[in-house]
């Protein structure tokens, strides 16, 4: 399979408003699953800039992002977890999402982010209404009260996809002067 193609065909039927957010899901991950083309998996836990990230660890990280806003949607809040009661292991282990840890290989990341595409997309096909909302977990970045329809978590992981894959190609460029446009 191409690095570019949908982790799920769009449903012959499919059209609208859901086919236009497969297609915009699409079209994100195709543009950061490129960043990692032909990359080792040392040249993917390479901070090419002066940020943390590397390119690995922001495929780790919108992965995470788009596993917890799919389920958000299908089971609300309690799904993502409560920000106020976080540990510093929690802590830990969302700053361990955008590095590539000692024996992950960028195989199993790519891996691992096509299973939750293939989730998310089989979601958004089967899903019976995109109006479905829950409240936000509690979160300083939420107001509190605030309730998100799927079709605005979806919209959410389309923006972090999109936004995460720019900076893959700024990191991605830095690192051999590969970029996805241009």
């Amino acid at each position: 399979m191409s690095q570019n193609a949908p982790a799920t065909p769009l449903a012959p039927a499919l059209s609208g408003e859901r086919a236009d957010l497969l297609e915009m899901l699409a079209r994100h991950r195709g543009f950061l699953r490129f960043t990692a083309n032909g990359l080792t998996d040392e040249q993917a836990g390479l901070r090419t800039t002066a940020s943390e990230l590397c390119i690995g660890g922001l495929i780790k990280h919108v992965t995470s992002v788009e596993r917890n806003w799919v389920a958000f949607i299908v089971d609300g809040p309690s799904a993502m977890g409560d920000f106020d009661n976080m540990t510093e292991e929690d802590f830990a282990r969302r700053a361990d999402e955008f590095r590539m840890l000692p024996g992950e290989t960028l195989a199993a990341v790519l891996e691992n982010y096509a299973e939750v595409a293939r989730r998310t997309d089989e979601l958004v096909v089967s899903l019976p209404d995109l109006d479905a909302s829950h409240p936000l977990p509690s979160a300083p970045w939420f107001a509190p009260g605030k309730e998100w329809s799927a079709r605005r978590a979806l919209l959410h992981v389309i923006a972090e996809t999109s936004q995460h894959a720019g900076h893959a190609d700024i990191i991605r460029e830095s690192l051999d002067g590969a970029k996805t446009m241009g």
